[in-house]
């Protein structure tokens, strides 16, 4: 038995049976008890699209990340489901990739299914180029559209972020009372996140943002494995590019750089020190343990949600809240 037949034998709309099934007042007693009964004797239990009939809203947040298999995007999806499970709703994940048609392809599937709201978890959802961010900006205009890690101007669009730019500029400025002169770079990503990284370090090492960034052998993008980010840095150091301390865009590239010094025989920190981002579980699993900048991951998600539950019930909410990075010290820094 569905809605739609318990309408039927008690004579009423499928509104008026989903108004009862979510105990609203505005049913008459009679009509009410006339369908607890059709209830009662069918034995019908309500689904989701039943409940959202008379509530106007389906309970279920939608949200969409680019690959669940990302230690960083993994973790927000975990505390973004356990917050949103705590405040009653329930949660639709799609794992998109990274080409926006394909993105733009799933937002309006997440938007067919009803939900109240859509989180977008990574700050690789927010283009440089404009126009690329179109269909977010339309797609705000019919339900709540809350960014994780990036930001996006709109009126109907939450972002919740770490301040990338400072927690990378502290790092560097650290590294340099401590000694550090030759401060290498290593970054594998060009999303919102991963530019206020870099303009971080440019920032700290004093370097002027109007040369292009390929002519300086301080600032390496690559992106790769472990392994592989360790055999890079030792082709770049066999060049003979000297370098004292390695900041990296996040906490995989560090490990990288550990097994770099390790097959170098290079003593960390004494020789090389060592600082990653994001504040991950390998941190402190890492030997010796990682000096890494925790970009407060959970709070940030936790924010995001109760946001989304302030827009639901109507208060007031900021547009965008930013939290402060903090660098978490352990065995790879001397600072």
């Amino acid at each position: 038995m569905n809605i739609y037949d318990v309408s039927k034998k008690a004579g009423v709309s499928i509104a008026t049976v989903s108004r009862v099934i979510n105990g609203n007042s505005n049913v008459s007693e009679k009509t009410k008890e006339k369908v607890l009964k059709v209830i009662e004797d069918y034995g019908y239990t309500p689904n989701a699209f039943a409940r959202g009939l008379g509530l106007n809203s389906m309970k279920t947040i939608g949200i969409m990340c680019a690959d669940s298999s990302d230690p960083f995007l993994a973790s927000a999806i975990y505390y973004i489901e356990r917050d949103l499970r705590s405040n009653g709703y329930d949660a639709l994940l799609c794992c998109t990739g990274y080409e926006v048609d394909v993105r733009e392809k799933y937002l309006d599937l997440l938007l067919s299914k009803r939900t109240d709201a859509i989180i977008l978890v990574g700050s690789n959802f927010i283009e440089t180029c404009k126009e690329k961010n179109q269909y977010i900006i339309d797609a705000s205009k019919k339900v709540p559209i809350a960014i994780v890690n990036g930001a996006l101007d709109g009126n109907n669009i939450y972002s919740t972020l770490c301040d990338d730019y400072h927690g990378i500029y502290d790092a560097v400025t650290n590294l340099k009372h401590s000694g550090c002169n030759n401060i290498l770079y290593l970054y594998n990503s060009k999303s919102y996140s991963g530019i206020k990284k870099l303009s971080g370090y440019l920032a700290a090492m004093g370097i002027d943002t109007k040369e292009p960034i390929e002519k300086n052998n301080y600032v390496q993008y690559f992106n790769g494995n472990i392994k592989e980010t360790s055999d890079y840095l030792s082709s770049i150091h066999r060049k003979g590019l000297e370098f004292d301390a390695i900041v990296t865009a996040d906490d995989n590239l560090a490990i990288g750089a550990i097994k770099y010094a390790k097959a170098c025989n290079l003593k960390v920190p004494e020789q090389l020190s060592i600082i990653g981002y994001n504040n991950s579980i390998i941190a402190e699993c890492s030997d010796p343990e990682l000096t890494s900048v925790d970009n407060k991951l959970e709070s940030v998600c936790s924010s995001c949600v109760s946001t989304l539950m302030g827009v639901f019930s109507e208060q007031e909410v900021p547009l965008k809240t930013v939290f402060s990075a903090e660098i978490i010290r352990r065995e790879t820094t001397h600072f």
